[in-house]
């Protein structure tokens, strides 16, 4: 570049940013970017303009054009980020520690056992609602119970059931409260 065309070049670049300050400022409050955000922003999109200063016809449309861009994929990498920890949040909850193979099949021929003593009805409704994963709806219809009633029936049956585990010695971790209306 000669030093007529650096000069040129020098004074339509310091000439640019104040006559659209006010058009950046509109893109940045659409965009809801924030002041240490928009900093970064702008200096990405000066700095791609002057690598590319020969090819733009029009610097004011590209520079705006170009911060639009940038604030989207601004947006979209923070969703990207948010989307990513929630992510991580969850496979945390759900990466509980398991607990050892002899001790879930003591647990199971416990549960076995505590089931074995229910009667018949009660056996049938957990069976199906908890060893199946039916829905309460699809058990109600399964047994010919009211979709209405089969959440308290469930309940009352859930409840006989561990007394039944109490028996056999399984520790209390918080106090069984009786269904409504059975005190």
């Amino acid at each position: 570049m000669t030093p007529l065309a650096r000069s040129r070049f020098a004074d339509s670049f310091a000439d640019l940013l104040p006559s659209l300050r006010p058009k950046i400022e509109r893109v940045l409050r659409r965009y809801r970017v924030s002041a240490q955000d928009a900093e970064d922003l702008i200096q990405d999109s000066l700095v791609i303009l002057l690598q590319r200063w020969d090819e733009v016809e029009c610097p004011e449309a590209w520079l705006i054009g170009t911060l639009k861009w940038r604030c989207v994929m601004h947006w979209r990498g923070a969703r990207r980020q948010l989307a990513e920890s929630v992510d991580a949040a969850i496979l945390d909850l759900l990466a509980e520690p398991q607990a050892p193979a002899q001790e879930k099949i003591a647990l199971r021929r416990d549960l076995g056992r505590a089931l074995d003593q229910l009667s018949p009805r009660c056996r049938d409704l957990l069976r199906l609602r908890y060893g199946m994963g039916m829905r309460p709806g699809e058990v109600a219809a399964q047994l010919d119970y009211r979709p209405s009633s089969i959440r308290k029936v469930v309940g009352r049956c859930q409840l006989v059931l561990c007394e039944q585990l109490l028996a056999l010695g399984y520790p209390v971790k918080s106090p069984i409260k009786p269904p409504r209306g059975a005190a």
